[in-house]
């Protein structure tokens, strides 16, 4: 994606949907390219948004929610996926390098997508968002921002830091991994699918980037902050998106299927883009 229109990345003259969702997203669309973006959403993530939500429990209350969210968080923990025990036990430094790179076109633009959902939020809940924001962009720190952090690893991995090399060769599991907060965070429906999908993410990390702070400390990678770096702060991230839920609920009323969607969708879409991308560098690797 490197060849430049208008003062834009243009995308490979075979782009995929997510490799053109992910150009959409990054750059500024005219009349047309953003009634491709809507076209392209509506058949995903909106479609499988939409299903979840009518499949959702029953919940009774925002409470029962959470505790089905933290069963589910529990579950996860305790029982690590084939592909993250390979990333932490078994990847070889080519093959970590090979998931970075799939990852990249996330990791260096760490937390950009989220920022759309700040004007559609209540006052309690945006704070809340907010103060997990800050954190995500270093503070104000260059040095301590997430996608800097990022940039860090790349550079010792010897890859590039520019996402649009990476979203020309991504995986379109990977390319989803961060379209779909694009969506989330700026066209779904209410903010509620946001809320769900950032309370999951952020309580995810603190235990689905263990494999790969492992696989640093076991390649001797030196730039592995950004790993750790998550598993420091985002259980005051969990928290503090719990607290971004409850003051959803109590200024504006949570649509709970709409929350246990958002859960849903980003769970699946975390859990497929670690397997394209552990399966993308073994078979790279012949392995």
């Amino acid at each position: 994606m490197s060849t430049k229109t208008d003062g834009r990345p243009a995308p490979p003259v075979s782009a995929t949907p997510q490799q053109r969702l992910y150009w959409h997203n990054r750059t500024v669309p005219d009349a047309a390219g953003y009634a491709e973006l809507l076209a392209l959403e509506a058949d995903w993530p909106r479609a499988e948004a939409d299903a979840l939500a009518d499949a959702a429990p029953a919940f009774d209350s925002l409470g029962d929610l959470l505790d089905a969210l933290e069963h589910r968080l529990r579950e996860e923990e305790d029982d690590p996926s084939p592909s993250e025990r390979y990333l932490a036990e078994h990847a070889t430094a080519a093959e970590f390098t090979h998931v970075v790179a799939q990852f990249a076109v996330d990791g260096l633009v760490e937390s950009q997508s989220h920022l759309g959902v700040l004007p559609r939020l209540t006052h309690r809940a945006r704070m809340a968002v907010m103060r997990v924001l800050i954190d995500e962009f270093g503070c104000g720190n260059e040095a301590r921002e997430h996608a800097r952090l990022y940039e860090h690893l790349a550079e010792e991995l010897g890859l590039s830091t520019d996402p649009f090399h990476h979203a020309a060769r991504a995986c379109e599991e990977t390319l989803a991994y961060v379209n779909l907060f694009h969506w989330l965070a700026s066209r779904a429906p209410t903010p509620d699918y946001f809320l769900g999908a950032y309370a999951y993410f952020e309580s995810s990390v603190l235990y689905g980037f263990r494999c790969y702070a492992r696989a640093c400390a076991r390649l001797g990678i030196a730039n592995g902050q950004y790993y750790a770096e998550h598993l420091h702060i985002d259980a005051f991230h969990s928290r503090e998106m719990v607290a971004a839920l409850r003051a959803w609920d109590r200024e504006q009323g949570a649509d709970l299927s709409r929350v246990w969607a958002g859960i849903e969708l980003t769970g699946a879409t975390v859990a497929r883009a670690t397997e394209a991308a552990v399966r993308h560098a073994r078979a790279a690797a012949g392995r």
